[in-house]
């Protein structure tokens, strides 16, 4: 169960997710016609497909879809071993939550661009074939502010400018969010080998603790 609930919280954000992105998809217009404002101009709902990457981001390249598409089935396996791994090796319970998101952020986009195509119909026109080729869909916009940039700037000067514009969802969240975890706390959860050598497990310590008790009784 110790190992495993570090997989249930992956579940938990595939859940969240693929729920999060049905609703939309049956209950929403595309595009800025069917926003839903969630926090007044500063959080809405903007329903979008996306059939690139993260945030938004596109590739123009002719294969890149099954290439992302592919690479995020390859992460997907790699990211679960890699819990197990970490896990075996008595990693900081931390990283390992933090894995956890990443994983189930990774899964959850995975589903959208092997079985969107096919499920929902929203692979892009000209795809050779809906499998591996579905759009992922994003909801969650926050256009915290916008204006335009002063006349001095050079190149941007005047133009307009809006923070933050990418369209992003829950799975995207949760790999940011796991992702920034660890970068923040990085000292924390990788520590150097030589520090290591005198740091005893949890359960090293347990063993120890009822050793301990056993020589009292006797």
């Amino acid at each position: 169960m110790t190992l495993l609930r570090y997989f249930l919280v992956a579940l938990v954000v595939i859940a969240i997710d693929q729920t999060s992105k049905l609703l939309v998809h049956n209950n929403m217009m595309m595009g800025a016609g069917g926003e839903i404002d969630v926090l007044g101009d500063w959080f809405k709902l903007h329903y979008l497909l996306n059939p690139g990457m993260a945030f938004g981001l596109k590739s123009s390249h002719e294969y890149g879809k099954l290439l992302l598409t592919l690479f995020r089935l390859g992460a997907m396996f790699g990211i679960g071993y890699y819990i197990y791994y970490l896990y075996i090796k008595k990693a900081h319970t931390g990283l390992l939550w933090c894995m956890g998101l990443i994983l189930g952020g990774a899964v959850g986009n995975v589903i959208d661009s092997t079985l969107y195509g096919v499920l929902l119909d929203n692979a892009p026109a000209g795809s050779p074939t809906p499998w591996f080729h579905g759009q992922v869909i994003d909801m969650l916009f926050f256009p915290l502010f916008d204006g335009h940039y002063p006349e001095w700037m050079p190149f941007v000067g005047g133009d307009y400018f809006l923070f933050f514009s990418p369209v992003f969802n829950i799975a995207d969240s949760s790999i940011f969010i796991g992702v920034v975890i660890i970068l923040i706390f990085q000292k924390k959860f990788f520590i150097p080998k030589e520090q290591l050598q005198g740091v005893k497990s949890e359960e090293e310590l347990k063993q120890e603790q009822e050793t301990t008790q056993e020589e009292v009784l006797s």
